[in-house]
């Protein structure tokens, strides 16, 4: 039954499962801190493709950003397309995530290496909209704004708990790249999280509250819809095909999808929500990434959840915390509802 019947909402519950994953994973899609070595998930070009790197960075003068969705971009070198292959392997079959080490930013413009960072990152999957109006790339850098309804996060400097991007949407990225221009000071360190590692803890210490987060939840959509759409979302967290889970992990904004629509959460999801909480929380699920300046940062946005600690900024504002985003998948149109 769909408890949101008589409130306007985006309905994505046809993504319920028919069946749950009811076993726990064992192999290495279901890491820890203690069997992985986040290293491993930092690549260096070799020596051709590094020269190659160079090179497409001067094919890549000129090219505006705005530009970019539509250009004809230069094409990837073999050394290029095997680098970039390997880069994308540790998204889908390896750890979830990946560096890339990295850009050398000295003597080329923000364009220039943004569109470096969009040849590169096309290897891994299309590029689409990452906002209602269209917007292909995002600046995540503190605004000076609050957190709050209708602000995203990636505009301030806040904590931003373990999530995958656009959970809310009709059909979220398959993967999130970051381009490091430049670094905090203090903090903005980046942690991940394996969503079949969480399920096994769930379904082993918590299993009422996983039965329930495979239901329809109600998610903030960010006011990222046309002005006279619906407010919220309406899809359950974890979904199972018979091989793969995937999740829509954020519980804080389903904690404001239920507070926009005023009707309180009932008792099973708020201990649903208590227990994905604990959960998550546990160190021994996670590991961090330290992003450079010059490094690219790829990950598997549905089944990986990431976390980006606080930061404090340089007080020079040419130094300050600057991170250019993509989001890549290959499944449907470009817009943002795909």
């Amino acid at each position: 039954m769909n408890e949101l019947a008589a409130i306007p909402h985006l309905d994505l519950s046809a993504e319920v499962s028919s069946s749950r994953l009811d076993e726990i994973i064992t192999d290495g899609r279901a890491w820890t801190r203690d069997s992985i070595d986040p290293a491993d998930a930092a690549f260096t070009p070799d020596a051709e493709a590094q020269d190659d790197l160079q090179n497409l960075a001067k094919k890549c003068q000129g090219l505006h950003p705005d530009d970019l969705p539509t250009a004809s971009l230069p094409d990837l070198t073999p050394s290029l397309k095997t680098f970039m292959a390997k880069v994308k392997a540790s998204c889908d079959t390896g750890l979830g995530f990946a560096a890339v080490d990295r850009l050398n930013l000295e003597g080329i413009d923000i364009e220039t290496a943004t569109a470096v960072s969009w040849t590169l990152g096309h290897a891994v999957g299309r590029q689409v909209a990452q906002k209602w109006d269209g917007s292909m790339l995002y600046h995540v850098t503190d605004y000076g704004l609050k957190y709050e309804y209708g602000v995203r996060g990636s505009y301030t400097n806040v904590e931003l708990v373990f999530h995958t991007d656009n959970a809310f949407a009709a059909m979220p990225p398959d993967y999130v790249s970051l381009l490091c221009l430049n670094a905090a000071k203090k903090g903005g360190v980046s942690r991940f999280c394996s969503l079949y590692t969480l399920h096994n803890l769930l379904l082993e210490d918590h299993p009422k509250a996983l039965a329930r987060l495979y239901e329809p939840l109600v998610y903030d959509r960010q006011a990222e819809h046309a002005a006279d759409a619906p407010k919220v979302s309406y899809a359950p967290m974890f979904r199972w095909d018979g091989k793969r889970l995937t999740g829509r992990a954020h519980y804080g904004l389903i904690k404001k999808g239920y507070e926009i629509i005023g009707t309180g959460m009932d008792t099973e999801t708020k201990d649903a929500l208590s227990a994905l909480e604990e959960a998550i929380s546990s160190p021994d699920i996670w590991v961090e990434q330290h992003l450079k300046r010059g490094q690219i940062q790829f990950l598997n946005n549905r089944e990986l959840a990431h976390y980006r600690s606080t930061f404090e900024d340089h007080d020079d504002p040419t130094k300050k915390r600057h991170l250019i985003r993509s989001w890549h998948r290959d499944q449907g149109g470009v817009g943002y509802d795909g």
